[in-house]
């Protein structure tokens, strides 16, 4: 069940890490400190409120200016890159978790062989 080749999240966890340093230079030059980490998610709820309108933007039942696919895919990746962030700061190797997650999820959903007392 492990597919490692199919998601790279290690090379997106360190570039991701890359860009939260940028913006922590930033945050101690304007206001003395990084973000606590509910900062971060307050970041992250807003982030996800807007996925919901550019969804609804995408189906056509909300106008925005602009358009709306490319937006979406700036916040959705950008989503992924507060996961990332915030996983960092819990010490939570988002990675292993992923994988680990799926392969829960798809053993669950598997079928399985049919319980022959059930049979008639």
């Amino acid at each position: 069940m492990n597919h490692p080749e199919q998601v790279d999240l290690e090379s997106a966890r360190r570039r991701a890490m890359e860009v939260r340093a940028l913006y922590e230079a930033i945050e101690r030059r304007v206001n003395g400190q990084v973000w606590t980490l509910q900062e971060l998610m307050l970041g992250f709820g807003n982030g996800v409120g807007t996925v919901g309108r550019l969804v609804l933007a995408h189906e056509g039942t909300w106008e925005i200016d602009g358009d709306a696919d490319a937006q979406l895919a700036h916040k959705l990746s950008e989503s992924l890159w507060w996961v990332i962030v915030i996983a960092e700061r819990l010490g939570i190797d988002i990675s292993t978790a992923f994988a680990d997650t799926m392969d829960t999820i798809e053993r669950g959903l598997a079928p399985r062989p049919a319980d022959p007392t059930t049979q008639s």
